[in-house]
């Protein structure tokens, strides 16, 4: 009887959800409505000690600041000269563009922890010379929504975050185990871009000297910079993720101030737009640990997990189920939304048959990496679709896509043979 009613409070959270009520209202109205009509008053106490110690939690102060940073990034300038300087080097691959396309998104996702962002700066820069140079528009519009989704895998990432805090997983361990399954994936797309486009004649770049390139690369170290700092800050021990997310702030407004970009008007707009960034994802955040009270205080989440018990799947039948509830769960909710609603159901079910927790937050971010190309709520593909200037039909960027979609789950079924992938970095930090 219990896990009926966690299925029905869980599809009538979805339903709200779907039919456009605010995420944190819907979980607010499925988790603490019901906690307090059952509990009453110990249960609102209780409530306001949640929200009290959510909006005091040290760790999540690296939320607005790696915002932040990625803001101080994108509107510096640093990412057309940074997309100049990879077309250097990748463009005389087969495929071209298509591959400074994947690497430009990896680098910057270095930096900015936002799918979104990550894919709708690098297709403003992006899409005029493809499409000046004749590149097809599917392929191009796919690289660009698939290569975004590396935004939120790549540390530093707002999403791995989150799921650290929600489940006091280490945020340090958790931004290791995803950087080689990070760069690893981004090498998966473009391997497909190269084996795509490797008949004779097709997409490529004329080759530039040796000086011209090593000229360009110049761009390429304030991200370098950027992402040395905040990660080697982590891995060495120097500074938690809180700690290197401001470091990684302080270096940017120097890069920003030496551009010549640093002023009264550019620091406010990057100001407002973390502000309201950061705004909504706390509550969000707020409401999931008032939903996570509830499922704690009720004890309905120990039923479940005896009752998964009961069926005797193994460690890689869950993960296969999971996958194909992710993966339809993904076409009708973006990522923050799926992160929050289902972790506090799906992670006491998941540790209780002994997986890896570190390993399961890179699994859960790469799900919902999926989520953003797949259709019809696919985030990146609006987004894609949103900075080109032909006009052209939606269908491009979904077709376009689709083949990275299945690499990424090619990928995922590759983590969960050789775990050691995501957790090899984690268990070498000192």
């Amino acid at each position: 009887m219990t896990v009926m009613l966690v299925f029905v409070a869980f599809g009538l959270m979805l339903g709200l959800i779907l039919l456009g009520m605010p995420i944190a209202v819907s979980m607010v109205a499925v988790g603490g409505i019901s906690g307090a009509l059952v509990f009453g008053w110990p249960f609102i106490q209780s409530a306001g000690a949640v929200i009290w110690s959510v909006q005091n939690e040290n760790i999540l102060t690296a939320i607005p600041l790696f915002i932040l940073l990625g803001e101080l990034m994108l509107r510096s300038g640093i990412a057309d000269r940074m997309y100049q300087a990879m077309a250097a080097w990748l463009g005389r691959l087969p495929g071209g563009l298509l591959h400074t396309n994947i690497g430009c998104c990896a680098l910057f996702s270095a930096t900015s922890g936002s799918s979104v962002a990550t894919a709708a700066t690098i297709g403003t820069v992006a899409l005029p010379p493809l499409q000046a140079r004749g590149y097809p528009m599917r392929q191009a519009l796919g690289s660009l929504a698939a290569g975004g989704t590396l935004g939120i895998l790549i540390p530093p990432s707002v999403n791995l975050l989150v799921y650290g805090s929600m489940t006091n997983n280490s945020i340090g361990k958790l931004f290791m185990a995803g950087l080689l399954p990070g760069l690893l994936l981004s090498l998966a797309f473009m391997a497909y871009i190269f084996w795509s486009n490797r008949q004779q004649g097709g997409l490529r770049e004329a080759s530039l000297p040796l000086a011209q390139k090593l000229s360009a690369s110049v761009d390429l170290v304030p991200p370098l910079i950027i992402f040395g700092i905040v990660m080697g800050s982590i891995y060495f021990g120097i500074a938690t993720a809180t700690e290197s997310a401001a470091l990684g702030v302080v270096a940017a407004l120097l890069l920003t101030w030496r551009a010549g970009r640093l002023n009264g008007a550019f620091l406010e707009a990057c100001f407002m737009q973390t502000a309201r960034i950061t705004g909504m994802i706390m509550l969000i955040i707020t409401a999931a640990f008032l939903l996570n009270l509830t499922v704690s205080i009720t004890g309905v989440i120990d039923d479940l997990t005896h009752w998964v018990s009961g069926f005797g799947l193994s460690q890689i039948s869950l993960l296969l189920i999971l996958m194909l509830f992710y993966l339809l769960l993904g076409m009708f909710m973006d990522v923050l939304s799926m992160q929050v609603v289902t972790i506090p159901v799906v992670y006491p079910i998941v540790v209780a048959l002994g997986i890896d927790p570190v390993w399961f937050g890179v699994f859960v971010v790469l799900m919902c990496e999926l989520g953003m190309i797949t259709p019809p709520v696919g985030m990146n593909l609006f987004v894609v679709q949103s900075v080109r200037k032909d006009n052209g039909p939606i269908k491009d960027v979904m077709w376009g896509a689709l083949p990275y979609a299945g690499i990424m789950l090619l990928f995922t079924l590759l983590l969960m043979a050789l775990p050691q992938i995501v957790l090899w970095l984690p268990n070498l930090m000192w």
